[in-house]
């Protein structure tokens, strides 16, 4: 035998790997890491196998909102949430990426809705900050709000 042999093993691939669903979920870890354009750079080939993937295109929308690209995100969540309307979290992100752009009275009803729906915490802050944003803005009186 010569010095210069090295034995190489082959690469590791384990069952759907390649596929959308290793997507997701690499996707997935890279958001809860904040890093969006990692996350895009996944999820934009595997919705290109798979357009009409519910959860990579909740991914997109996520990585949408944490790269302040509003208007995408938007869209996307629109699409979403007139597929799912009982989805709480895409009815909730809606409302989000609405109130960041400071369309308020847009924002609302979709806050209230993923607040009754899912009795999240978080859910329900958000919709006493608009409402408070709303009446300190003058736009509606606290008496309206109810």
């Amino acid at each position: 035998m010569t010095d210069d042999f090295q034995l190489q093993a082959p690469p590791l691939v384990f069952p759907g790997q390649a596929g959308p669903e290793s997507a997701y979920r690499v996707a997935h870890d890279l958001l809860e890491r904040r890093a969006a354009r990692e996350a895009l750079e996944v999820v934009e080939p595997a919705l290109e196998q798979d357009p009409t993937s519910y959860g990579l295109r909740m991914l997109r929308a996520w990585a949408f909102l944490i790269r302040v690209q509003l208007e995408k995100a938007e869209a996307e969540l629109t699409e979403l949430v007139a597929e799912n309307p009982a989805d709480d979290w895409a009815r909730h992100a809606l409302g989000r990426a609405l109130e960041r752009q400071s369309r308020l009275r847009d924002a609302l009803p979709h806050l209230r809705l993923a607040a009754a729906m899912s009795g999240d915490p978080e859910h329900e802050v958000a919709v006493l900050r608009v409402e408070r944003r709303l009446a300190e803005t003058g736009e509606t009186s606290y008496d309206d709000l109810t």
